[in-house]
């Protein structure tokens, strides 16, 4: 099994979790449902989110099929408005490569969180474990209170 930062945390704060190994390439959130056969809507991927006046970005944790709803995300965090980085701001801003992107890795760096209310149709969902190839399943509220996440609507169908 790997370990590494994200689930040390999770045993060290005694958090239940099943981790699943995945090729080490750049998957997406439709292609890892697959691979793991469980609903693409249970696989929840994150998307880091800039606002243009500066202040730490958001972590977006929305729902595989969907894509955020720039709108609702930016109405829900205050902001005017919102906007998506290029992929190669979004690794520079978290120092974690795309497809590997998790809010479990980047706990106590200052990101806000923020997860679409479709999470809570589910106990548990699936997540990245903070590298590529890395997924874990936890528990909804788990995620929630690690991450100190807010929960709203923030996703619209891609």
């Amino acid at each position: 099994m790997t370990i590494n930062n994200v689930t040390r945390l999770l045993e060290k704060r005694k958090i239940p979790y099943t981790v699943y190994e995945l090729p080490a390439e750049k998957l997406g959130a439709l292609e890892t449902a697959r691979l793991l056969g469980v609903p693409a809507e249970q696989v929840f991927k994150t998307i880091v989110v800039v606002r243009p006046s500066g202040g730490k970005p958001i972590l977006a944790v929305v729902p595989g099929p969907s894509e955020v709803d720039l709108k609702a995300l930016a109405k829900a965090a205050g902001e005017k408005k919102v906007k998506l980085p290029t992929q190669r701001e979004a690794e520079r801003l978290t120092g974690l490569q795309a497809g590997g992107i998790s809010p479990l890795a980047l706990l106590n760096r200052g990101f806000q969180v923020w997860l679409d209310e479709r999470a809570r149709a589910f106990d548990e969902i699936h997540i990245s474990g903070g590298q590529r190839g890395l997924n874990i399943r936890l528990g909804v509220d788990d995620l929630i209170k690690l991450c100190n996440a807010r929960v709203a609507a923030i996703s619209r169908p891609a």
